[in-house]
Formats: C-alpha cells, structure tokens, sequence
C-alpha cells in the first residue's frame, strides 16, 4: 500500500521543491539566494517575448521579490560561470553540470542545418569554429560580416530565413560545439567554443568519461523529481523533454534506489511518485506571479490536475479570439492559483499595465488586495513609477480599487 496523500499537500510539496511555498524574505537579495533558487530550479525557460521582462528573469523575482537582474547576467557570463544555455525544457539556461547528460539525449535538428547540403555545411562549420578559437565570441552577423555571405541554396529558408552561418551556428550549438558566452543588449547570442564555457564552469573536470545515456538519464530524472518534489512520469519527463520510454525505465532505478517513492493522491489518478528530498510544510504562505514560463507551469496537464488551474498561452492566438490577453501571468496565492492578469511593461511611459484580471472560481476574499501589493513590488522591481489596471476582467473592479489605496512608488 502506497503512503496517501491529500491534494492541498501534494500541492504544498510541489510549491516547497519550487522555493514558492513562503514569503519572501525581507533583506535585500544577495547572489547567492539567486545561485540558491537556480540551483533548486536546473533550469530556466529563455524566451525572446520582452512585453513585462525577458522570461528567464521572472522566476527569480517570483521566488525572491526585487533582486538585481544583473546577477544573473553574472552568473551566466562570468567565471565561475553558473549559467549556460543550452535546449533543455525548450532552450534554456542550465546548470552546467547537467550539459554533458543533456547532450546525450536533446535531439532539435530541426533547428539547424541538418538539411543543408553537407558539403556546404562541413564547409561554413570548419570556418565558424576556426573564427570562434582564435577570437573573442561574435554574434551571429558578426561571424557573417568576418566570413562574408554565404548563400545556401537550400530550397527550404527553414521559417526564419536565416543564412548560412546562423543556422550552421545553430546546427553546432545543437552539436554542443558551441554556446553562447553572453548576450547583447538586444538578446543576440555572443557565441563561442562551448569547452570555454565549460572551463569557465565550477563543477568542470577536465576527466574525459565514457558517455553513458542510461545513467545521465537517471540523473536527468532524479534533479526533475526533485524540482517537482512529487509528480508523475510525464511531469518528470517533460522537464528536459525526456523520451518517456527512457525516463520510464530511470524511474524504476530511482525507485529501486530509494530517490522516489510511489504514492497515491486523492482526485489525482495516475502513478505518482514523491522525491526522497521533497518536504512537506505545515502551510503555504507564499505569494507570486508567474512567468508563462515559469516552470511550475511548464506542463499544463499536471498544474490543472494539481491546482484545478486550466492554462493556455494565447500569444499566437489571434487578439479577438483571446480569452484572457496576450501574456497573462497566474496568481500564486498561499496554496492556490487564484487569479490570472494580462500584463504589460510600458516602459515609455513608466506604467505597470493590468490589462486586464480575473478571479478563479473561489478565489478568497483577500485575492485584490494581495494582487495589487504584488503589482506594487513588480513596478518597483522594473523600475515603473505607475500601476494602471484596466476595466476589463472581473476582478478588475475590486484590483482598481485595491491599487488606489496602495502607498505611491
């Protein structure tokens, strides 16, 4: 017989192994809270939407509250290096120890150049690593104004119509020949030889170990068991968009070997297993809103099972067919996912913009008031002098009234 457990503690121990049980804490947010919570997370989602903030720095606001972003570019460029991107749940900032066991399992040819002719392709790779050995990371036009254009005759331009150069950067990225070394200011990747990166990195060795793709996947499982705390085979598998046949079979080890147990949770019918790690605290107290990428989110089945919360981006829906806006981000609220607001960044302006807000069903009383405190820490956090919250939702009456009472930035 399984241990049982009831669904308000399945979602205080999904919300503890997320660092989104608890209030956040009062004192300024030093590095290594920031280093803390990543580790806890492996990964975060990189995404090139900048409506409120790039999605790879929500997570961190969600969990910490005001924290200097510039910790995280630290992080991810400086030695040692914290950070690296790599494709993961999508493409992602990784920790680097998990790149080797990422490596033997991501497969996105779709996003390089494996349809190029491979003459070409050997052609323009053999230049690109050559450019990037000798020389500071380039971005992708850089590394085309120093090769020159290339033309790809491809009768396929691959949706984005990139050249030759970028999609074989992509290609060797894929490969994990190269990384990125940083960022611009406008998000282009500065590339580089990946084995800088990882030189850079505080858990490299320079051992050369034979690849084992069973065992990098029971390490892959095991840190997305623990970020999940409990959760299912699919939930698990998601994480890194594992191959379920093999993430099931790492499973059984992690089982065997004690790291997951298998229990029941009531309204929640399928295997479950909880992280020998995870905790269950006595009560949720958290508060937070959350990236459309945020990785309590990332796997839309297990948030509507575990939190009653059915979600859908609809940024490629199109604007009249929208239900609730173009970037809406769940409210977290102690043990539940209570509201959801369409937001905006208006930087031009300095405005915070609720576009529009809706309650859940039983949403509590307090859910206005703790929203509008929330608005106010994330105004503060972009550094926004105004909270302008729309007529449109039906929380939007009581949230109006809420942020007109708040203190001014």
């Amino acid at each position: 017989m399984h241990p049982s457990l009831s669904l308000k503690q399945a979602r205080r121990i999904a919300l503890a192994a997320q660092g989104l049980d608890k209030v956040r804490p009062a004192a300024p947010v030093s590095a290594r809270a920031v280093g803390r919570t990543f580790a806890r997370l492996h990964l975060v989602q990189i995404d090139s939407v900048n409506v409120l903030s790039r999605s790879h720095y929500l997570p961190f606001f969600s969990r910490l509250g005001n924290y200097d972003r510039s910790i995280l570019q630290r992080m991810a460029g400086t030695h040692p290096r914290r950070m690296m991107e790599y494709w993961a749940h999508e493409a992602s900032f990784i920790r680097p120890e998990h790149f080797p066991d990422l490596l033997q399992w991501q497969s996105r040819k779709w996003v390089g150049a494996h349809d190029m002719d491979p003459e070409l392709r050997g052609e323009v790779a053999q230049r690109v690593l050559a450019a990037l050995g000798t020389g500071r990371p380039l971005t992708a036009a850089e590394l085309t104004a120093r090769l020159g254009h290339i033309e790809d005759r491809s009768t396929d331009n691959w949706g984005w119509n990139w050249n030759a150069v970028k999609r074989v950067l992509e290609h060797l990225f894929e490969e994990g020949l190269v990384s990125a070394a940083s960022r611009t200011d406008s998000f282009e990747r500065r590339y580089t030889l990946t084995a800088r990166v990882l030189a850079a990195a505080p858990s490299h060795s320079d051992a050369q170990q034979e690849p084992d793709a069973a065992a990098a996947m029971v390490r892959l499982i095991d840190a997305a068991a623990q970020a999940h705390g409990i959760g299912t085979l699919r939930c698990f598998a998601d994480y890194f968009r594992s191959p379920q046949r093999a993430a099931a079979l790492a499973v059984e080890q992690l089982v065997e070997a004690g790291r997951l147990e298998p229990v029941t949770v009531a309204g929640w019918n399928r295997p479950l297993y909880r992280h020998a790690d995870a905790v269950l605290p006595r009560a949720a107290t958290g508060r937070a809103l959350l990236s459309p990428f945020d990785s309590l989110v990332f796997e839309r089945r297990r948030l509507e099972e575990l939190f009653g919360f059915h979600y859908r981006l609809e940024i490629y829906t199109p604007e009249a067919k929208r239900r609730y806006g173009y970037y809406v981000l769940p409210f977290l609220l102690r043990d539940g996912i209570v509201a959801r607001v369409d937001m905006k960044a208006d930087r031009a302006t300095g405005r915070l913009l609720a576009r529009a807000s809706h309650a859940e069903p039983g949403a509590p009383a307090d859910t206005a008031v703790e929203l509008a405190e929330e608005l106010q820490l994330m105004a503060e956090w972009l550094e926004l002098d105004r909270i302008v919250v729309a007529p449109v939702g039906d929380l939007a009456p009581a949230l109006g009234q809420a942020v007109a009472g708040l203190h001014p930035l």
